[in-house]
């Protein structure tokens, strides 16, 4: 991806909010995250069309783009293609719709048909906003959509718009689309626009962030998919693929273990780690030796740093790592301290298979965890991966 798209990586790090969907479909300010209970249960329970479950989380579809109650009449997708929220604001803000069946922004009371014309002309705006001239033009007064749309959802129509409009742009940026081409398709004058709606929208601006508190992140383009990388003065704190769920909760960890904000930026770390993610793609490299700053409890780090010391182009088990950390018999506490591992290619936590050799669950899919391995065994390494932090 060009360097102009490297930003924004914190359309997908908002604050979660986690208010019910079914208490009048508010979509108030930040709340604490709560975890939603594991996709399998979430599955089962949108198959089955489970009303306990009202309130509890919305089902986005990917290949829509549109987001649901759990009891939608709707045909039901594959689980494959399914990712979980706990509220509107975030499907929303991760570049869903909502559904026109299930209509999952209101309450046990329908919308009002003023809000739903207003959530209409929001669809079918080309740049997914809706002035007040244009509003005057359809006959609405612009105060009493306002009025009218914070009753019926308990947020502005602009703040909705807003919403909308970054997810959207998050989608865009995440198909390669430039920040530039994006800030003019989504209706911004200027790319120093679209960088203040998104501070106003995401969290404060570079300028108020306290300089030492500062991580800077970027996208970085492999042959197996965009990844957001995100270091800080110390070295890289967070890889990740950008499909991968949980993503959001995994950069709100970072953040907090600064008390800072992610912005878009260069550094040396994210100049090192692209450049040896490609070394790495084109079969060149087969260790890194990039700063790690990581956020987990010491059980964790002795779990990551056991991982580093797997020579690329081998495997381990879970048992076999728990043994190395001197906690032999806890093989599912360091599959759990594996899923957790935040760095991912460069703490490989891809080389750790089940006993029998085959793979098993990864954050990033396990297609690419098999091709990470095929990649790993046809480049003929030397020597295990360097401990750097």
């Amino acid at each position: 991806m060009p360097a102009a798209t490297a930003g924004f990586p914190e359309f997908a790090a908002r604050s979660s909010v986690r208010r019910s969907a079914g208490e009048g479909s508010r979509i108030p300010a930040m709340e604490p995250a709560h975890r939603l209970p594991p996709p399998p249960v979430l599955y089962r329970a949108l198959v089955a069309r489970d009303a306990s479950y009202e309130g509890v989380f919305l089902a986005a579809v990917r290949t829509t783009r549109i987001f649901c109650r759990p009891t939608c009449s709707a045909r039901k997708p594959k689980e494959a293609h399914v990712e979980y929220f706990a509220t509107p604001a975030e499907a929303l803000g991760a570049g869903y719709r909502p559904c026109k069946v299930c209509r999952p922004l209101e309450g046990a009371r329908p919308a009002p048909a003023l809000v739903r014309r207003l959530l209409e002309a929001v669809e079918q705006a080309s740049s997914g906003r809706v002035t007040d001239k244009e509003l005057e033009a359809m006959g609405i007064e612009p105060g009493t959509a306002r009025r009218q749309f914070r009753r019926a959802f308990g947020m502005t129509f602009q703040a909705y718009q807003r919403e909308r409009r970054m997810g959207m742009a998050l989608q865009e940026i995440r198909g390669g689309s430039t920040v530039a081409a994006t800030a003019a398709a989504r209706g911004y004058d200027s790319q120093s626009g679209f960088r203040e709606a998104f501070a106003r929208t995401f969290g404060a601006p570079p300028t108020e962030a306290d300089p030492g508190a500062l991580l800077h992140a970027r996208w970085i383009e492999t042959p197996l998919g965009t990844m957001l990388a995100v270091a800080g003065k110390h070295g890289l704190m967070l890889l990740e693929f950008v499909e991968r769920a949980g993503l959001e909760r995994e950069l709100q960890r970072v953040r907090r273990k600064i008390g800072g904000t992610i912005v878009p930026g260069e550094s040396k770390v994210l100049h090192s780690v692209e450049d040896q993610l490609r070394q790495y793609f084109e079969g060149k490299l087969s260790s890194f030796d990039v700063p790690l700053d990581l956020c987990g409890s010491e059980f964790e780090h002795a779990v990551w740093k056991a991982l580093l010391r797997i020579p690329c182009g081998e495997t381990r088990s879970y048992a076999q790592i728990a043994e190395e950390v001197g906690s032999p018999g806890s093989a599912r506490a360091v599959g759990r301290a594996n899923g957790a591992n935040p760095v991912a290619v460069i703490v490989p936590c891809h080389r750790v298979v089940r006993a029998d050799g085959s793979l098993c669950g990864y954050g990033g899919g396990v297609w690419r965890k098999q091709r990470l391995l095929e990649l790993e065994r046809a480049s003929a390494p030397s020597g295990a991966g360097k401990l750097f932090w």
